[in-house]
């Protein structure tokens, strides 16, 4: 049976009223939770990396796939949150900025557009303003699927007292934006060393003779070329949104499926949720000894953990000396992740939890 189409508008007119008295009555149940934290706690703690993965997960088992996508009802019910959120505390998240930047689409998709995000020139600035208490959150770049690790922010790692409490995974479409309407006008291209890297063939090919201008960051490269003639960035859609670019060329990263993980960096550790990933960093105790880093490796094997990811870096005391960046799944509170760093402890110089938090959705 087919409705009338007036009918139909009807009937979506009484869900739409439904469904605000709904998000009205959950905002208001949302300002009663701040209330009774502040009346027991003495230092509140609202944003709650546990509860928010939870909540998600339940969403999208719900869901099922239909007739909504799982993305959809992720990114929607991460928006109720966030405006729940900011009913609740007005918390601050750093970023690198300016605003423009891959950092900052991080933070919308993993807190949601009502939190305050704040811009700050650098990575270990970010680092600084979580340690110190300025901001509540931040959110850093961790590693590129194309180009690697982001060894400023895994050096940080090592001597900061922050934790890694979330991660969030970003596709990365670089797009070539100007001042200019026409490609070969472009004489000068800006953009951060990563992006380059992750854009070279296609440089290479379409702007062989351009200059290329490295910038702190993409944001500041689309800045620039808002200010130029015959110049051009190359950076994400936010950038040009926000200097009033136009897009020469789109999706031009060489590997179409090219992605960033950015952690999220806080002071507090997060509960378990049985969907978990825990970060560490070790260090052989004898690095010249023969067998030493299967040493670091077997308690995992043992255990029947899973790493999935192992990166080396210069450990900056000793020369030709590494230590090792280890994700494993699980929560350090687990059983079999606890007697597996145990045994760990007895083979490194280094060991340091950076963090358990819960996994990525998507």
């Amino acid at each position: 049976m087919v409705l009338d189409l007036q009918q139909v508008r009807e009937q979506i007119d009484v869900l739409d009223e439904q469904l605000q008295t709904l998000l009205n009555q959950r905002a208001k149940l949302a300002l009663q939770v701040a209330d009774s934290k502040r009346a027991k706690e003495p230092e509140p703690v609202f944003y709650r990396p546990e509860r928010e993965a939870e909540i998600l997960r339940k969403a999208i088992k719900r869901n099922q796939g239909q007739p909504l996508p799982d993305e959809f009802v992720e990114r929607f019910f991460r928006e109720i949150m966030s405006a729940c959120l900011a009913l609740q505390y007005p918390m601050k998240v750093a970023y690198m900025g300016p605003p423009g930047t891959f950092s900052e689409a991080a933070v919308k998709k993993h807190f949601g557009h009502s939190v305050q995000a704040v811009p700050i020139p650098s990575i270990d600035e970010v680092f600084r303003a979580v340690a110190s208490g300025a901001v509540a959150h931040g959110v850093v770049p961790v590693e590129n699927s194309t180009e690697g690790g982001v060894s400023q922010t895994l050096d940080l790692f090592i001597k900061s007292s922050v934790h890694m409490c979330g991660e969030v995974e970003l596709a990365i479409h670089q797009h070539l934006m100007a001042r200019e309407e026409c490609l070969d006008s472009i004489k000068t291209i800006y953009s951060h060393q990563q992006s380059f890297a992750q854009c070279r063939l296609w440089l290479d090919t379409h702007l062989p003779h351009a200059e290329r201008v490295r910038v702190v960051s993409n944001a500041e490269a689309a800045r620039c070329a808002a200010q130029e003639q015959n110049a051009a960035a190359v950076a994400g859609y936010l950038a040009a949104e926000n200097y009033g670019l136009t897009l020469l060329a789109e999706n031009i990263e060489d590997e179409l499926d090219n992605s960033t993980r950015f952690a999220i960096l806080g002071r507090h550790p997060v509960p378990a949720t049985g969907h978990d990933k825990t970060s560490l960093v070790v260090s052989a105790a004898n690095a010249n000894r023969s067998g030493a880093l299967y040493e670091l490796l077997a308690p995992f094997k043992a255990a029947g953990l899973n790493m999935s990811r192992i990166e080396s870096r210069p450990s900056r005391q000793n020369r030709w000396h590494y230590v090792f960046f280890i994700d494993v799944e699980g929560h350090i509170e687990d059983p079999a992740l606890r007697d597996a760093i145990q045994v760990l402890e007895q083979h490194s110089g280094l060991l340091k939890h950076l963090g358990s938090y819960p996994r990525a959705l998507t």
